[in-house]
């Protein structure tokens, strides 16, 4: 997709970190460089290892220009595909595939770099390729998921969260990284009201100007009346009702099992839904190789593809590009205040 001519007068400055450095990150985002995807959008900056980068062209089997800076400045400045080698990882050859904690290390570093960039105006966004959060946890990030310790490194206590992205329609969930079993503990009215204020928030940044968005039911079947859980009647549904008095309309709540059928079929542009996999199965389901996830709420749009690392096939120049292109397009978007249909 090209963005018109008016589209195109703010070009969006996003910086790209190449992800876990035994996954597929640098694979893919060197695919997507060599596609020419990259600079179509936006002026793009690689801010990574130039080692990781040449890795990345090798198991893909890709060339493309590109040009070392030692600025951002310069970066905005490169004709090319410009790259700010600020990763401590030197080496080409590196045992793909596996958890290490100093790679976990080195791409926290890289997220919080990136981060103050942003909060000096230097950069729009960005979009990094998937993370080992294990690895990071054991390298001192010790947050939840990445969007706590984004907000923690923007000192933004509340109103973030995750949000998931496919074909037009977005997620945002009650609960996220939590034990199932911690999950009805946490269904309170207040928390969906922040969840429901985050994607309505959320969506008319990218264009919706009158969202409409269904919430999930928790128990089966809704909870049949009550007879198969109450947290419908008692805190769903009247989280419903002050959504309406605030301004936020929502439908539902709605059996999860049959919610995304719809929609699918575009009758909604958002879906609450009330913990992890509630969401995450039926997108995923949807179109696995395309879903994206958004750190939403904060600054400065930042996404990544909702796949991880898969290091069964890293350094096999198998993975599929698509999620980080689109991922990347996001982004972009997001930061030009505006989300177009993606091609």
């Amino acid at each position: 997709m090209i963005l018109s001519t008016e589209q195109t007068k703010h070009r969006p400055f996003i910086g790209i970190t190449l992800g876990d450095a035994a996954g597929i990150g640098a694979e893919i985002v060197c695919k997507a460089a060599a596609s020419g995807f990259l600079q179509k959008n936006a002026h793009p900056v690689i801010i990574d290892s130039e080692a990781s980068l040449l890795r990345g062209m090798k198991q893909s089997n890709v060339l493309f220009p590109y040009r070392v800076v030692s600025s951002l400045t310069e970066a905005r400045e490169s004709d090319i595909l410009p790259l700010l080698p600020l990763s401590g990882l030197k080496t080409t050859e590196i045992s793909m595939g596996k958890s290490v904690v100093e790679f976990g290390k080195d791409e926290g570093d890289l997220l919080v770099k990136c981060i103050e960039f942003c909060q000096e105006k230097k950069l729009d966004g960005f979009c990094f390729a998937p993370l080992n959060k294990g690895a990071m946890k054991s390298a001192g990030y010790r947050f939840p998921s990445e969007h706590e310790m984004f907000a923690h490194y923007y000192g933004q206590t509340n109103n973030f969260g995750e949000m998931n992205y496919i074909h037009g329609l977005w997620n945002i969930r009650v609960t996220s990284h939590i034990p199932l079993r911690d999950v009805c503990s946490h269904i309170t009215l207040n928390n969906i009201l922040a969840t429901a204020r985050l994607g309505f928030n959320t969506l008319r940044l990218a264009g919706h100007k009158s969202p409409r968005i269904a919430i999930a039911a928790l128990n089966p079947h809704a909870g049949e009346g009550g007879t198969c859980g109450r947290e419908e009647i008692d805190v769903i549904i009247p989280a419903i009702q002050r959504a309406a008095e605030l301004g936020m309309p929502i439908e539902g709540p709605y059996a999860a099992d049959t919610l995304f059928i719809r929609a699918f079929k575009e009758d909604y542009d958002g879906v609450i839904t009330m913990y992890h996999d509630q969401g995450q199965v039926a997108i995923k389901l949807q179109d696995f190789s395309h879903c994206v996830t958004i750190s939403a709420g904060l600054p400065n749009p930042i996404t990544t593809p909702a796949h991880g690392t898969a290091y069964d096939i890293a350094g096999m120049g198998k993975a599929n590009p698509s999620a980080f292109i689109d991922a990347f397009n996001i982004c972009c978007q997001l930061a030009q205040g505006l989300l177009l249909p993606l091609q």
